[in-house]
């Protein structure tokens, strides 16, 4: 199974979001975003060891890496392996073991290993998504144009536009809502682009 390195882009939460947060991963060879929907808890965990603040009581991510390091444990990487029904699974790999985890909560000790935190290729295909902004600045295939292709070749190439047209525009419809902060909605809006792209494939 291949995978795809990722860096944490971001974390934010809303008033309006009854509670929840988006976690923002990004590819670190390109341009896609990984959107996950974590808990209050969780969220300030990470957020907490990325700024480098030392809570005065161990919260429950340092009490499990304290345990870890007592008993000789390391963090080797997360990996984010797999989407089903709308959640996202990981596991750690610790040393030659490999545990079941939820992606916030590997992701919480990942942070504070320093370790990478990989995605399964198959769920960033699912759930990933390019920000219009970056998509634009991606080169065109060079040599070939629309109007150098051949009839057959141009009513081919528009099928798939047209069925994509759908996807791009939910896509976008994601980013928005991330920006807005209307995690909710973006949770919702990621899940029918997991259905769309498996009706698609």
């Amino acid at each position: 199974m291949e995978r795809i390195q990722v860096d944490i882009l971001g974390l934010s939460t809303s008033p309006s979001s009854g509670g929840a947060y988006a976690l923002i991963l990004k590819e670190v060879n390109g341009l896609r975003r990984l959107p996950i929907i974590i808990g209050a808890f969780e969220a300030q965990s990470i957020a907490l060891e990325m700024e480098g603040i030392k809570p005065p009581r161990p919260l429950t991510h340092d009490l499990l890496k304290n345990v870890m390091d007592s008993l000789g444990s390391t963090l080797t990487d997360v990996f984010i392996n797999e989407l089903k029904d709308g959640t996202f699974y990981a596991k750690l790999n610790l040393d030659s073991q490999e545990v079941d985890s939820r992606p916030s909560d590997a992701i919480a000790l990942a942070v504070r290993y320093g370790a990478p935190i990989f995605v399964a290729d198959k769920v960033m295909d699912e759930a990933g998504f390019v920000p219009d902004n970056e998509d634009a600045e991606k080169p065109s295939a060079p040599g070939l144009t629309e109007s150098d292709q051949e009839p057959e070749q141009a009513q081919e190439a528009e099928k798939p536009k047209i069925r994509l047209s759908r996807l791009e525009q939910l896509q976008q419809q994601l980013v928005e809502a991330v920006a807005k902060e209307e995690y909710e909605k973006a949770a919702k809006i990621r899940d029918e682009i997991v259905r769309l792209e498996a009706r698609n494939s």
